[in-house]
């Protein structure tokens, strides 16, 4: 696999954007688990979560104590990047915030102070979503679309341009103004998970009778025709699997295997993808195993993307080999 993939990045290294050892190797750490990532199979942690206070003017962070720990692992490898996430699904007063530029103002200067006060890289928004937030059940306006924007303008107005200012998209980038965000971007999360309901794929790489409307595929192409350049989009995979709560034989990766007794493991060619059948054959569970984000990463160096990030690190299993498979991109 390594030396496909190597020969693949060389053949394409003219045509990409970002060169291979540029890419970006991502995952999302959770202030809620233990589990230490290793700081030499990343580039970038993203350190979930931050969240807007209740004053609407600064940032308050989960478990300071683990960020922390996390910082730390810069000791062990100083060019691993440590960034806090703020948001996450169900996550608001972003909307306030926002909408008041006092407020907005306090807010970015706050990320700048904690990101200098904690030995962070820099800062990622997850607003899910702004000018929608029904489903995760926070405020929202019909103006957050345009403060978004100022939002991003005024986060690298404070942090600076040796500071990393991203955010996490999903699927579908309708939510984001993006021809008007990205001078002020190093480059977006793509959300490319929990894209279908319960009886579908919620994380094929292509279309196919087990997939809803979005694909990681199609979700790069709208991003691409949104105005997010090939080479700064980071593509995002689960370490996790959705579908039917009739599967019961595992939630995260590590759990996965081995397949429930009474259900059995498929393979779909045309979505590239796993997942798990009932004994009549019915579809009940999808997930990401080696072999999909395998080839996730070879359509990551083909399209020149700019790398790959997960949610989330604590799911893999003891081997780590959902993350090593997503080492082989870079060249750390």
């Amino acid at each position: 696999m390594k030396k496909k993939l190597l020969f693949i990045a060389a053949s394409l290294f003219l045509a990409a954007s970002a060169p291979a050892n540029d890419k970006v190797v991502a995952s999302y750490v959770t202030s809620w688990t233990k589990v230490m990532p290793d700081p030499f199979l990343l580039t970038h942690v993203n350190y979930a979560f931050g969240h807007v206070n209740d004053t609407f003017d600064g940032v308050r962070i989960d478990n300071v104590g683990r960020l922390k720990e996390i910082v730390a692992l810069k000791e062990k490898n100083p060019n691993l990047k440590v960034v806090l996430s703020i948001g996450g699904w169900g996550s608001g007063n972003f909307s306030e915030m926002a909408s008041c530029k006092s407020n907005r103002d306090k807010f970015c200067k706050d990320c700048a102070k904690k990101v200098k006060e904690l030995g962070l890289d820099g800062i990622d928004i997850d607003w899910e979503y702004p000018g929608d937030g029904t489903g995760a059940k926070i405020s929202w306006s019909r103006y957050d679309k345009d403060n978004f924007s100022l939002l991003m303008k005024g986060l690298r107005k404070a942090l600076g341009r040796d500071r990393l200012v991203t955010l996490a998209s999903c699927c579908d980038p309708r939510f984001i103004d993006f021809p008007a965000v990205m001078p002020y971007l190093d480059f977006v999360n793509l959300m490319t998970y929990d894209m279908g309901s319960n009886d579908k794929f919620h994380c094929a790489l292509y279309e196919s009778e087990n997939t809803d409307k979005w694909t990681a595929d199609s979700s790069v192409k709208a991003h691409i025709a949104a105005g997010v350049p090939a080479d700064r989009i980071v593509m995002g995979v689960p370490f996790y699997g959705k579908g039917s709560r009739e599967y019961r034989g595992g939630h995260d990766f590590r759990r996965i295997y081995p397949i429930a007794e009474g259900f059995t493991e498929k393979w779909d060619e045309k979505a590239r993808a796993p997942y798990v059948v009932n004994a009549n054959g019915k579809f009940v569970f999808g997930f990401e195993n080696a072999r999909s984000l395998e080839g996730k990463c070879e359509y990551i160096i083909a399209n020149g993307l700019r790398g790959i990030m997960n949610w989330e690190y604590a799911g893999d299993d003891d081997n780590l080999t959902l993350t090593r498979i997503m080492h082989s991109i870079s060249d750390l």
